[in-house]
């Protein structure tokens, strides 16, 4: 009997997945539980900022500490040390995320980086259009452009999770893929347009730990130490230069092995995301978001909401990651440019794309860096803008999925395959 084209995709599709089942089984679950974590982090900080406590909160953000090594010395307050430090070993992990997924995972397969390329594309670049549409002409609320085009994985795959097996793998992988590359378009956003007052010294210092780890690398020093420790001197120098300190991290991370010493060797790179995957989703986000969203509501009034910059963020996580990510999804699907994954509605589809607004994280990280500067009359609105922006997203992505028709039955037997790989 003669197998279908769609039979066929399907089959390919979980031959395909079944080489790296485990890896995405064990993201999922790391990625949704720590996701409800960032929800309950976030419930607490609003509550303490609201409650009596609120002078207590903001006394642990200012909480002081220094590290001195001979006359170098770097001082910050708790806050910082959660968004320049403790972030950066996040852009560390996210980095080799990056790095396995693109050697030997999903994204090593070219074609099927074409349509979440696409998606993710789409979905930066039509929010950052809506946000500068709304705030034309003010040049400090315009540095927010890049706050609505970033999507938290670990939320959106939160919310999928509380749908269970009403969510095909397929749409599950797409969703991931998409976030990753919207990471690494994040990435490339804090470095070309949220960097200022360079000192050169400093960036030639971080050259050269640059120098050395590719030295680390070409002479395929695979023990873990070596990397950590001119990791850490990469951080200082660039956390002096000018240049975000959390990029220190990305670096890092593309220089770590990923083969082992022998070939039945754990490589490095995997050994590493085992071992941190669980902190970054259990300790180092949820305390982010216990530190960035503690936002008052005393003196909320309409005029501050309706604000061009919390509306701006708002809209162009609700309404631009939606038209952008489905838009350009469907445009790529309709000319032929990428297939549509198996298993999967356009309907499904859509409720991902409204998922994909939910920025929390990299939107909190991208706000702190755009309006650092811009006085704390943009302190709160920002936050506001994100925090509605990405519950409305998530709440209309949850019901868009919870109400979309089942996979077809060809499409749940491909499913089928792909849970059991």
């Amino acid at each position: 009997m003669p197998i279908s084209t769609g039979q066929q995709e399907h089959a390919e599709f979980a031959d395909y997945v079944s080489q790296f089942g485990d890896n995405i089984r064990a993201f999922l679950r790391l990625e949704s539980a720590g996701g409800l974590l960032l929800m309950g982090a976030t419930i607490l900080a609003m509550l303490v900022k609201n409650s009596p406590l609120s002078e207590l909160y903001a006394a642990f953000l200012l909480v002081p500490g220094e590290v001195r090594v001979g006359a170098l010395s770097v001082e910050k307050p708790l806050f910082l040390w959660v968004n320049d430090g403790h972030m950066a070993v996040f852009f560390f992990l996210v980095g080799m995320e990056i790095k396995r997924e693109a050697v030997e995972g999903y994204l090593s397969d070219r074609t099927q980086i074409i349509l979440p390329g696409i998606a993710a594309l789409g979905g930066m670049v039509v929010p950052a259009a809506i946000y500068l549409g709304l705030n034309w002409g003010d040049p400090v609320a315009m540095q927010g452009w890049a706050v609505p085009t970033a999507t938290d994985i670990a939320f959106a795959l939160a919310v999928l999770s509380l749908l269970g097996p009403r969510v095909p793998v397929t749409l599950r992988v797409f969703l991931m893929t998409l976030a990753i590359l919207d990471d690494l378009g994040a990435i490339i956003v804090i470095a070309v347009f949220y960097t200022a007052n360079l000192s050169l010294i400093s960036l030639l210092l971080a050259v050269v730990a640059m120098v050395t780890l590719v030295v680390l690398r070409s002479f395929r020093v695979v023990a873990i130490g070596p990397y950590i420790i001119v990791g850490m001197v990469l951080w200082v120098c660039v956390l002096k230069s000018g240049v975000h300190a959390t990029l220190a991290g990305v670096i890092t991370a593309l220089a770590i092995p990923v083969v082992g010493a022998t070939p039945d060797a754990e490589p490095p790179l995997r050994r590493l995301i085992h071992m941190l995957h669980p902190w970054v989703a259990f300790g180092i986000l949820p305390l982010f978001a216990f530190v960035n969203t503690g936002v008052s509501m005393a003196g909320l009034n309409p005029q501050l909401l309706l604000g061009s910059v919390p509306v701006g963020i708002a809209a162009g996580l609700v309404l631009g990651k939606q038209l952008g990510v489905f838009g350009f999804t469907w445009a790529a699907v309709s000319l032929g440019i990428a297939n549509k994954p198996p298993g999967v509605s356009w309907t499904q589809i859509y409720g991902v794309s409204l998922l994909c607004g939910i920025g929390f994280t990299m939107s909190l990280f991208i706000g702190a860096l755009a309006f650092a500067e811009g006085g704390a009359g943009y302190a709160r609105p920002d936050r506001l803008g994100i925090l509605i922006g990405s519950l409305l997203a998530g709440v209309f992505g949850y019901l868009v999925l919870r109400f979309a028709p089942n996979s077809a039955p060809t499409e749940r037997a491909a499913e089928s395959e792909i849970s059991r790989a």
